[in-house]
């Protein structure tokens, strides 16, 4: 049986039954303390599996491409979070105060690394490139991230502890685990090779546990009595600005830099997405456990609509007959033989 195109997949359908789950049954008292424990062990363990996943090789041939990866990290941590503040007088009106910190929260997390590098596959983009760019974003904002919400989110929504305290619980909650992964590649890493639904099932695990602990607090804290349906609606426009933006701007820039076709795709998919799997984690180590909630619903929503977008604009491009290294071809209208 054919699924239906508007029905999303089923992972997003987990996201949804987990808020579900904790609205109508949070968890709470002692065993809410056992959880966060269970929690954390998987995201340890998520991280984990993530650097004994990560190939060296990939990572070292696309290393070289200096311009590119610094179009990538400016594009993350420098474009989004001053659309976020600039866009303010904008986007504001449309949430309520705690789920505008989560916007801000948002824009200063790192891109995401599995379906970058698909997504950049799929279109024939630059892959050993999206691989090295996407993992060093996802590497750098362990530091980056917790420094860019001391300056501009922290304001916003309760935050759990000094910058510097934050840095050092990230780093042994995530760096930590995915060092060790990396030690160990050498041994472990054939095996999780062979068995990537493993991964995958850790991956999406440890943010569905995440979630349903972040909501139940929120929920215990009366999350859904300070957030009305028209703040979820105008949610849903400020996600879909900021995407739409982040795309106009690095396909113009990616274009006007001169890049090839492949990198310009390479570009346009690293620098315009933001990584739940990176994002839950950090939101749950730097804000105060009743604030988790809302800040990491932005994101959630986010997440679907860049995964639809860029999903379709992947395929779209990967179809198009183009010389991959013709500058300046990627978005440019339908013209004559090689820019079709």
């Amino acid at each position: 049986m054919t699924r239906p195109k508007l029905l999303p997949d089923n992972f997003t359908l987990c996201l949804i039954g987990t808020v579900a789950l904790a609205s109508l049954l949070p968890v709470h008292g002692q065993p809410a303390v056992a959880f966060n424990w269970l929690t954390n062990l998987a995201v340890g363990l998520l991280f984990f599996m993530h650097g004994a996943k990560l190939s060296r090789e990939a990572v070292i041939a696309g290393a070289t491409h200096w311009r590119l990866h610094l179009v990538v990290l400016l594009s993350t941590f420098a474009l989004f979070p001053l659309l976020g503040l600039a866009l303010k007088p904008l986007l504001s009106p449309l949430v309520t105060p705690a789920l505008y910190a989560g916007i801000l929260f948002l824009c200063t997390l790192p891109s995401t690394v599995q379906s970058s590098i698909a997504f950049t596959s799929i279109a024939k983009g630059n892959v050993p490139a999206a691989v090295c760019s996407a993992s060093a974003s996802s590497l750098l904002g362990i530091f980056i991230t917790p420094a860019l919400v001391s300056l501009v989110v922290t304001s916003q929504a309760g935050s759990s502890g000094s910058g510097w305290h934050t840095v050092g619980s990230i780093v042994l909650q995530l760096l930590v685990p995915f060092i060790a992964g990396q030690l160990l590649r050498p041994v472990i890493g054939a095996w999780i090779e062979r068995n990537r639904g493993v991964l995958k099932f850790v991956d999406q695990g440890s943010i569905l546990l995440v979630v349903y602990g972040a909501f139940s607090e929120a929920v215990n804290e009366g999350l859904w009595h300070t957030i009305p349906l028209s703040a979820l609606m105008g949610l849903v426009v400020v996600c879909s600005v900021l995407l739409a933006i982040a795309l106009g701007l690095t396909i113009l820039v990616s274009r006007k830099l001169g890049f090839s076709r492949a990198d310009q795709i390479t570009i346009i998919f690293c620098g315009s997405k933001k990584s739940l799997a990176a994002g839950v984690p950090m939101a749950k180590v730097i804000f105060a456990a009743s604030s988790v909630g809302a800040v990491v619903l932005p994101l959630m929503l986010f997440h679907q609509i860049q995964l639809m977008v860029c999903a379709a604009l992947a395929q779209r491009w990967g179809a198009r007959d183009l010389n991959e290294d013709a500058p300046g071809t990627l978005a440019s209208p339908p013209a004559t033989g090689a820019q079709r």
